[in-house]
């Protein structure tokens, strides 16, 4: 099938062309004709399949017959609206609409935080049909009265699990209160969850559901490698890997803000020119971090899981895990960065013993064990091989174990013929465990404080020492038993000074 028969226009066709692009993708070919049909659709594809196009070309074709080249505001109120989690994400998707709709008269914006609201506010009341925003930043605009959603005809929700992840439920929620009812509504992402599931009973209405791929798959064009390592070795293998594979653009993972941080720093101090991405850098930081790892003036780009999706880097071959990810989910997104659009990737993860849990779940996830590969040049990889694949198996028994444990029916003549040795056994150990708390016993601790003076002695150490209070008091002041105010004279004491 080719894009003509699609039903696009010819100036899309055409921004399609200029591209390279000459048949759809899967996806493409499922989701193009359903969105013209008016039609909801939840649709789910691996990362890299042009997902993006897949929603962005129909809509583009819905949205023409508003086409204008008026200057007026009220002219170009907002049609369609994309919510994505993330800046990168926002960036690229609003690139790929002014990619696709070069030749059409429509107007398009991006939101986002982490910049100056006002160049935004500006873009906005400019009038705009396409709006491609982030959750937090759009409500700011609503609250700020800077932009109506009334004239919205098509919501589209990208990365709507990665959404719900970053907990952004509230916000898409009071979002849609504000929106039409009569509306076309797209989700779209690329795992399916219970989560995204409720989401799309509650957003979308008799949608088409559209998978081109199984649930939490990822692209046969990548190779998976593990490399066992011990964790305090990992920043020396990670630099002879680069090396020794010459690799001129690594995209690497870290599972912290201050470890992207670190990592790359340290790959700087070994001449490996490195940038770090994570929120906590701003979108100017963010943006030269990624623009400079694009045009390949940095080798590596150090990144944290908020640049897991929405990186579209073109020939990207090697992804590197130098932490793996807290969840399974994360590490499919992770390494869909590379083997995109057809091209093949490699998938490099560095793991150490105590990674051996979090491996164990990524390969249940992907129902597939992952290649381990040891390094001769790095002596306790062996030993640390034989403990990953060790506990990886421990983890799947645990796993087994747990799930039997649940559905074992407890036998009670087992419990009747144990019962008495039980009790004894329990009292054995209450008698060891009383006579160990008796030899560790602390006086210092357990018993109460008793001093090594009596009652009357006590009582006569402080009555001398009122005793001599008193006389000083005597000496001092003549007569007063009581502490005097200063600058104070008694009458008494001037008449004795006067006299003497």
């Amino acid at each position: 099938m080719s894009f003509e028969q699609l039903g696009l226009s010819i100036d899309l066709l055409r921004a399609i062309s200029e591209q390279g692009y000459k048949k759809p993708t899967p996806i493409q070919e499922q989701a193009i004709p359903a969105i013209l049909n008016g039609s909801d659709v939840m649709g789910g594809a691996q990362t890299g399949t042009g997902k993006t196009a897949s929603f962005t070309l129909p809509m583009l074709r819905r949205l023409e017959v508003y086409a204008n080249n008026s200057m007026s505001p009220a002219k170009h109120p907002v049609r369609a609206l994309i919510l994505v989690p993330t800046r990168e994400l926002a960036v690229q998707v609003y690139e790929s609409v002014r990619t696709y709709a070069r030749y059409l008269p429509l107007r398009a914006t991006v939101v986002f935080g982490g910049v100056n609201i006002d160049a935004q506010i500006e873009a906005v009341r400019f009038g705009i049909e396409i709006l491609v925003a982030t959750p937090g930043r759009l409500l700011d605009h609503l609250q700020q009265k800077t932009l109506s959603l009334s004239k919205v005809e098509i919501l589209i929700l990208d990365e709507a699990d990665r959404m719900l992840d970053m907990g952004f439920l509230p916000d898409i929620k009071q979002i849609v209160q504000i929106l039409p009812e009569e509306r076309q509504n797209l989700m779209f992402s690329a795992t399916f969850s219970g989560e995204i599931k409720k989401l799309a009973n509650k957003i979308l209405k008799k949608p088409v559901l559209i998978e081109v791929a199984k649930q939490n798959s990822v692209s046969e064009m990548i190779t998976h490698v593990v490399h066992p390592i011990e964790s305090c070795r990992k920043q020396e293998l990670l630099i002879f890997l680069i090396e020794q594979k010459e690799l001129q653009q690594v995209l690497i993972f870290t599972r912290t803000k201050q470890g992207a941080d670190r990592l790359a720093q340290y790959l700087n101090r070994h001449n490996i020119s490195s940038a770090a991405l994570h929120g906590d850098r701003n979108q100017l930081q963010r943006s030269q971090a990624l623009e400079s790892f694009k045009n390949g003036l940095t080798r590596v780009l150090v990144a944290t899981d908020v640049a897991a999706r929405g990186l579209d880097i073109d020939e990207l071959s090697y992804v590197i895990n130098f932490e793996l990810p807290n969840t399974a989910e994360d590490y499919i997104h992770r390494i869909g960065r590379t083997g995109r659009a057809g091209t093949k990737g490699v998938a490099i993860s560095l793991v150490c013993q105590e990674e051996s849990k979090l491996l164990a779940g990524i390969e249940k996830l992907l129902k597939a064990k992952i290649k381990i590969e040891e390094i001769s040049e790095f002596e306790a990889t062996k030993q640390q091989l034989q403990s990953v694949k060790s506990n990886a198996l421990i983890e799947e028994k645990k796993i087994k174990r747990t799930n039997s444990s649940s559905n074992r029916i407890k036998q009670p003549s087992l419990i009747k013929q144990n019962k008495a040795a039980t009790v004894d056994f329990k009292n054995e150990v209450i008698t060891k465990k009383n006579h160990h708390m008796e030899k560790s016993e602390d006086p210092l601790f357990t018993q109460p404080y008793i001093s090594k003076f009596s009652h009357v002695q006590a009582n006569q150490i402080e009555n001398e020492k009122l005793i001599e209070r008193n006389m000083l008091h005597r000496r001092r002041y003549g007569y007063s038993n009581k502490p005097l105010p200063a600058l104070f004279i008694p009458s008494v004491m001037n008449k004795q000074k006067l006299e003497g």
